[in-house]
């Protein structure tokens, strides 16, 4: 199924495995790659030399195209640039908008760049600046996200932007691609549905977690970084969510304290992380301290199995998987039910 996305990027098939925090890590994205979707590595919870080390794995594992995520306000965005042009990776995305230099450069070194947006006033910034292609992804995305629909957001952007579209928020089969396809779409890209394969890394009791959830079990809230947070509703969610400024900031010190010694961040490091990351939004201190915590609450869930400790941030999709299918077996079913579900269309008059 050759799409704009597909000829861009090289790939078979219009489908992409988004770079989440944690999870996205060489052995998903590889098997993605040589499932003919477009796997993404996900470096923001990784050094830069831990990347560099990564790329290199992803590369020993298949010789099908890949792509790196980078936050586009690192500190280190730009040696973290230099690896993906050195190791020759294909593609670039971004989980906030890159700057017009940093898609210059990237582009210059003949890498594709698609930056991940949630407005379409910043796909159109995006594309003006020279990007290659745009991830839109709906509110029913998982992790940070907005409060537009995808079956909004996706024909807006469409309509806005004349470079090629990637649908992200509520997709697992091949009936949502041939939707996102019929929106405008050039392909579709999903985090949860590869979380939930064989090949992630993610602890079983973990899976189980996500396997059991209904669609209302999964929550958008802002307890737990003061951003919309799309994740598993836990007693940890319920609790910040309950609680006063008073009481929040008391359970967040002493939750904190515990990921402190996971982390072996100090408290004074704690603090000027989480300030550095309210980005001038107005949070509370209990929020701070959390916002400092946010990948090591991830990584206490996705990595150390700790679904007491950490936050498992979830699409709303996750409500309707109910299997474990291997990355190959997951692209192959859902280009499978994609041309089935092309040919019953009714034809048109």
């Amino acid at each position: 199924m050759e799409t704009a996305f597909t000829k861009l990027t090289g790939v078979r098939h219009p489908v992409v495995q988004t770079g989440m925090g944690w999870v996205a890590g060489p052995r998903l994205v590889s098997a993605s790659a040589n499932a003919g979707a477009l796997g993404i590595l996900a470096s923001a919870t990784m050094t830069v030399d831990q990347l560099r080390q990564a790329v290199r794995e992803v590369k020993s594992r298949t010789d099908a195209p890949f792509g790196v995520n980078l936050r586009a306000d690192a500190g280190d965005a730009g040696d973290r640039v230099r690896i993906i042009i050195d190791e020759g990776v294909r593609v670039a995305s971004f989980a906030l908008a890159p700057s017009r230099e940093l898609i210059a450069e990237l582009k210059d070194a003949g890498v594709i760049v698609i930056p991940s947006i949630g407005a379409r006033r910043h796909a159109e910034k995006v594309a003006a600046w020279g990007a290659d292609a745009v991830i839109v992804q709906g509110g029913e995305g998982g992790g940070h996200t907005g409060d537009v629909a995808t079956t909004v957001l996706l024909p807006q952007v469409v309509d806005a932007v004349d470079i090629p579209v990637i649908a992200a928020g509520g997709f697992h089969d091949g009936r949502g691609l041939v939707a996102a396809l019929a929106f405008g779409a050039a392909g579709i890209a999903m985090g949860t549905r590869f979380l939930l394969t064989s090949d992630s890394t993610v602890p079983d009791a973990v899976k189980a977690r996500y396997l059991a959830a209904g669609v209302k079990d999964i929550t958008l809230t802002t307890a737990v970084d003061g951003l919309p947070h799309r994740m598993l509703r836990t007693d940890l969610v319920d609790a910040l969510e309950r609680a006063g400024r008073a009481r929040a900031l008391v359970q967040a010190v002493r939750r904190a304290a515990g990921f402190k010694k996971i982390s072996g961040l100090s408290w004074s490091q704690m603090i000027r992380d989480g300030l550095a990351m309210k980005h001038g939004k107005e949070l509370s201190w209990s929020q701070v301290l959390l916002a400092a915590n946010t990948p090591v609450l991830l990584k206490a869930s996705m990595v150390e199995g700790r679904t007491d400790l950490g936050v498992m941030a979830s699409g709303q999709v996750a409500g309707l998987i109910e299997d474990l299918p291997s990355c190959a077996e997951l692209v192959a079913r859902v280009m499978s039910e994609a041309r089935h579900v092309l040919g019953a269309l009714p034809a048109a008059e």
